[in-house]
């Protein structure tokens, strides 16, 4: 019993965030918003101080739920990204009718997230999935008055059930060849078999389609776009983030003996997600749309750092993606900001915005410094650590295109930044003040992304968690 609830206890904790959920929306009084609100942000502040506590290791139900140190601090990364993301949501949800539903919906996508990456059988790993995306298409379409968000939240349910479909048909095959749904056990079973190839290949691409690789990616603009912006950060940040903690460690462990082969699917797919990404990204106007394109170069690069095949390549994955929830929330935090108080999203509206909001431009452009990787910020040292782990299989090649890349990325990140600091605008946003959580947010980014990248001991660390696996 004691080991049940120590293996489990980070999806406890958020089913009992759930549970109070219920009763709350159940009771006849309803609850002020702001207090809720108030209450919501203690409760996961708890949570995540909880994910520190009393870790252990071990396997339940005969191996289809694990956990470890790594996994307790990958699933501690993804709820500092929650709770950031609920203070930057404040000033959206104040006013909204569903505030109870909203929080129920993030929290189940969160608690999926979590039985994904503890899963030890691919049918418990298909209900994870599943269990994190059905409740984020519902909250892509939470502006219920604005047809965009309707329709985002249709292309998110269509790609993801096509996605979906794939990657069930893969595990489907994979048992009827192998007889089991252990991660564990079916790595025994390879012998290069046209079919075993052929089922690992759809489970790549249903992979490939929930990080948005291209050209995987589809609607992930448009989805962008149209959902609610603190949901557009969760889509890019958290969900993605989770994707990528589970794609290293299936890659590493259960298709290890197919190395060969996803190898170099990655360095194709790489590149083309990397060139794709940052020239769709030179042309966008609307900032949601040019931070779509933006992370998906960045899958671009962090498929680089999974090539490596080795525990460095794990560790700099899971480095990069730290940096990038400071980086992206920072980024992000300012626009929800804008766009709740102003409904103003383009970058022509963020012309002169350091004129009447310096604090908020300076955050944007350091955030924005941090995804084009310009030291000494984090982002530098996350693309350095990515870019190292891949340049071990001496494919100096695929390096070099990575360089041009960055290079290229530079000029959209850059005009944005000029656009804050330099452009005139005869319409500038007004002053934008948010509460104090909006406050706490953008200062846990920009923290993050300073004191993240002077200080080497934090990728040591997950370096040494990493060793091994």
């Amino acid at each position: 019993m004691t080991d049940f609830l120590l293996l489990m206890k980070h999806e406890l904790s958020l089913v009992l965030i759930l549970v109070f959920l219920l009763v709350l929306k159940i009771r006849s009084k309803p609850i002020v918003n702001s207090s809720l609100i108030n209450v919501m942000n203690v409760l996961l502040l708890l949570n995540f101080a909880w994910g520190w506590m009393m870790n252990a290791n071990g396997e339940l139900f005969g191996g289809m739920f694990r956990n470890s140190a790594l996994l307790a601090f990958e699933k501690n990364i993804l709820s500092f990204g929650l709770l950031i993301i609920c203070l930057q949501s404040s000033g959206w949800l104040k006013n909204h009718k569903h505030l109870p539903e909203f929080y129920m919906l993030i929290v189940s996508t969160l608690i999926g997230m979590f039985f994904m990456l503890s899963s030890g059988n691919l049918l418990m790993f298909y209900l994870g999935l599943e269990l994190s995306t059905i409740p984020l298409a519902a909250l892509c379409n939470f502006d219920l008055e604005k047809p965009n968000s309707s329709e985002a939240a249709m292309k998110m349910i269509m790609s993801s059930a096509f996605s979906s479909g794939i990657l069930l048909f893969g595990i489907s095959l994979f048992y009827g060849l192998t007889g089991s749904f252990s991660l564990q056990s079916i790595t025994y079973y390879f012998d290069g078999n046209p079919l075993q190839i052929l089922s690992f290949l759809m489970i790549f691409s249903g992979f490939a389609f929930k990080l948005s690789v291209v050209p995987f990616h589809l609607w992930t603009a448009d989805v962008y776009e149209g959902a609610p912006v603190s949901v557009t950060s969760y889509l890019s940040v958290i969900s993605k983030g989770s994707m990528v903690f589970v794609f290293v460690s299936v890659m590493y462990s259960t298709f290890r003996g197919m190395s060969t082969i996803w190898y170099d699917a990655l360095v194709v797919l790489s590149i083309i997600t990397m060139v794709v990404g940052n020239l769709f990204a030179l042309r966008q106007n609307n900032m949601k749309r040019f931070l779509a394109f933006s992370s998906i170069a960045q899958i671009g690069y962090i498929l680089i750092g999974i090539s490596g095949s080795s525990d460095a390549g794990m560790a700099s994955s899971i480095y990069f993606i730290l940096i990038y929830i400071f980086s992206n929330l920072g980024a992000f935090g300012v626009i929800s900001l804008i766009s709740s108080e102003t409904g103003r999203e383009s970058v022509d509206d963020f012309k002169g915005l350091y004129k009447t909001n310096p604090m908020l431009s300076w955050v944007l452009a350091l955030s924005l410094f941090s995804l084009a990787g310009i030291p000494p910020t984090a982002g530098f040292f996350g693309k350095i650590f990515l870019l190292t782990a891949g340049a071990a299989k001496g494919n100096y090649l695929l390096i070099t295109i990575a360089a041009l890349n960055m290079i290229i990325s530079l000029y959209y990140y850059l005009r944005v930044i000029r656009a804050i600091f330099m452009d005139t605008n005869e319409n500038p946003v007004r002053l934008v003040q948010g509460d104090w959580s909006y406050k706490a947010a953008l200062i846990i980014c920009v923290a993050g992304i300073l004191i993240t990248g002077f200080t080497t001991g934090l990728y040591e660390y997950i370096l040494s968690l990493s060793n091994g696996l």
